[in-house]
């Protein structure tokens, strides 16, 4: 069983740690420098470059990212880097790009304030994306229609017109019934079909069989809520489609992504000013990693790994020899530890034993690794299993660079406050390592890196950071210093010319496949998990803090489920999943359906969540059914005497 007892707050590291005899003590800088660099050596002597793995950090500077990835192909010559953009929102990068070429969201902050009609799907953007649930509600206020597709009603889905609360895992069956609807009702936009689509006659035969009637018997939403919002968004002039982790953590996250780009393209609701699809970020740099190459299959500025003119590109640049294959993301990168392919890794700003699904699974994984560096800010429960530790001055404010937000846009990021003394900036030590490794790295500043970046990457040519600073900001992409900010991606599909069109964007039909995890008479209750307003990600950051708006973890369960097992509100039950078991208590929440409860993962330190969840991976992107765990619920026997 995990049952954590509260933690004090994570101190902030300011000397490096090296492991000797099984315990981590204090080191020079040079001693962990060396320690470092030889066991990236000795591993990579003996099981070649590929025994090699990068974790990068979506909470750094873009620079950061670039350098990071640049140091796994260049200095080792592997392409197995990756950040948690793997966790989260890679199924949104892998549809994206599959249908339209690049992984970003279409959209821009203005225009979701302009838009007539929003959806959130798999989204409670009141709490996980206060910002730009801000510009939503201007677009509410105008007078814009606001629909929630969401299991559980949020706090996002109270400012809604209309909630749809679909059964878990059955997003597919709804998105098709929406487009079998539209099609019927004669809706579809058929010019934009014709001109900017392929695939449209396959993808009505995949649709035909989601009448209304069999989506609400799968979905749990009533038809005529299906009918009301297919009619909604084919109808509206600017509609805008978002979601987050709902629609991205399943088995089968990125056919759940091309399930909702199918709908844009039924009704051209792409490609134009207020129609768009954006997936929502939840740390502040997880679109600035993924455009800066810390990603597997794609170096800076989302070039493909495996085309030769890139790579060579990339290798005079360098000076290196990249390896033009797909590299191991993050899932692929545990299952070749538990093989033993892959033996050592560098870990920067990252804490997976905390956030991965099965994460006693992922502590098993890195704990039998031969070499584990961890460079944090804070001695993260990832951080101690680690070989070498090396303290960084990486907090938002003690750093210079840029981050790149939701809507594509880079932003400048200033040094505010002085690191405490002893922590060192996350490109010098990568390059004290690069440098004992063989490498002459030049960079001194984040704009020295920025300068090399932009030289490289089509999307970021015309972004100086004397231009980001004048205009507070630029959206990709940015192929000169004399370009327009484009507001909006893909106006290419509204060309009459088939030359400026390009290729077209294709339909998707992608078939239902239930959560993996099944429900049955052991295990009956549907665990789904989030995120809250009052705390971050896996708590190393808001954790162990007393303050008022510190809720802690609980089990969040209907009234009536609750009744049922004899429990009260505040009462300790046992919840056990296939993997593994916790304790937590009850929190009414009568938003939920019964059978239905919620947890968050921000609390790993008292309350481990992550021991329930499963380790079923999307297949295309790699990411884990946080969403759609089945388990037990057990009341606690009280002891007497």
């Amino acid at each position: 069983m995990s049952r954590r007892k509260k933690t004090e707050p994570y101190v902030r590291l300011t000397q490096p740690l090296v492991r000797e005899a099984g315990v981590l003590r204090p080191a020079t800088w040079d001693e962990a420098l060396d320690v470092a660099a030889e066991g990236f050596r000795r591993n990579v002597a003996r099981g070649g470059p590929d025994a090699f793995g990068m974790f990068s950090c979506a909470r750094a500077t873009n620079e950061m990212n670039y350098m990071a990835q640049k140091f796994t192909r260049a200095v080792i010559g592997t392409n197995n880097v990756d950040s948690c953009n793997r966790t989260c929102h890679a199924p949104s990068v892998a549809g994206l790009a599959k249908v339209f070429g690049s992984g970003g969201g279409t959209s821009s902050y203005q225009e979701i304030e302009d838009a007539d009609l929003i959806v959130l799907w798999g989204s409670n953007a009141r709490e996980a994306h206060p910002i730009f649930f801000q510009h939503v509600l201007k677009a509410v206020n105008r007078g814009a229609r606001l629909y929630v597709v969401d299991p559980r009603l949020t706090s996002t889905g109270k400012w809604a017109h209309r909630w749809l609360r679909l059964n878990v895992g059955t997003d597919i069956p709804l998105a098709h019934a929406i487009a079998r609807e539209i099609i019927a009702s004669g809706l579809v936009n058929q010019s934009f079909v014709d001109r900017a689509t392929e695939g449209y006659a396959d993808f009505v035969k995949a649709v035909e069989p989601w009448t209304l009637p069999v989506a609400e018997l799968e979905t749990g939403v009533p038809a005529e809520l299906i009918r009301e919002l297919a009619h909604a968004y084919a109808k509206a002039d600017r509609a805008q489609l978002s979601w987050t982790l709902g629609i991205t953590e399943h088995h089968n996250g990125t056919d759940n992504v091309l399930s909702l780009i199918n709908l844009s393209l039924l009704t051209g609701q792409v490609g134009r000013y207020g129609a768009g699809l954006n997936p929502l970020r939840g740390q502040n740099n997880v679109q600035g990693g993924g455009d800066m190459g810390a990603i597997p299959d794609r170096l800076p500025g989302f070039q493909d790994v495996t085309d030769p003119d890139v790579v060579a590109k990339f290798n005079t640049a360098w000076g290196a020899d990249v390896p033009p294959q797909k590299g191991w993301n993050l899932t692929q990168m545990l299952e070749a530890m538990e093989r033993g392919d892959l033996t050592t890794v560098y870990i920067i700003g990252e804490n997976p034993v905390q956030s991965e699904a099965d994460c006693e699974h992922t502590v098993k994984r890195l704990s039998n690794l031969d070499h584990v560096v961890v460079q944090d800010i804070f001695l993260t429960k990832t951080a101690q299993l680690a070989h070498v530790v090396l303290p960084a001055a990486a907090a938002w404010c003690e750093t210079d660079g840029t981050f790149t937000n939701s809507e594509r846009r880079v932003q400048r990021v200033r040094k505010a406050l002085t690191p405490p003394e002893g922590a060192r900036d996350d490109i010098e030590i990568m390059g004290e390592i690069a440098r004992r490794l063989g490498a002459d790295w030049q960079h001194k500043t984040g704009e020295d890196v920025w300068d090399e970046l932009r030289g490289l990457s089509p999307l970021h040519t015309g972004m100086s950071y004397r231009r980001l600073e004048e205009l507070g900001g630029i959206q990709w992409p940015c192929p000169s210093e004399d370009s327009l900010e484009p507001s909006f991606l893909h106006g290419r599909l509204w060309e009459d010319d088939p030359v400026k069109r390009g290729t077209p964007a294709a339909f998707s039909p992608v078939p239902h496949s239930p959560p993996v995890d099944e429900l049955t008479e052991e295990f009956p209750f549907r665990l789904t998990t989030g995120r809250r307003l009052d705390s971050y990600n896996t708590g190393v950051q808001s954790g162990g803090f007393e303050s008022p708006l510190r809720r802690g973890e609980t089990l969040d369960l209907h009234p009536r489920d609750a009744a049922a097992l004899g429990v009260r509100e505040g009462e300790q039950v046992r919840i056990t999943s296939r993997r593994g078991q916790i304790q937590a208590p009850v929190r009414f929440d009568d938003g939920l359906k019964p059978g239905l409860v919620f947890m968050t993962f921000h609390f790993p330190d008292e309350i481990d969540v992550n021991v329930l969840t499963i380790e079923a991976t999307c297949p295309i992107a790699g990411t884990a059914e946080y969403k759609a765990a089945a388990i037990r619920i057990d009341k606690i026997p009280v002891e007497v005497g």
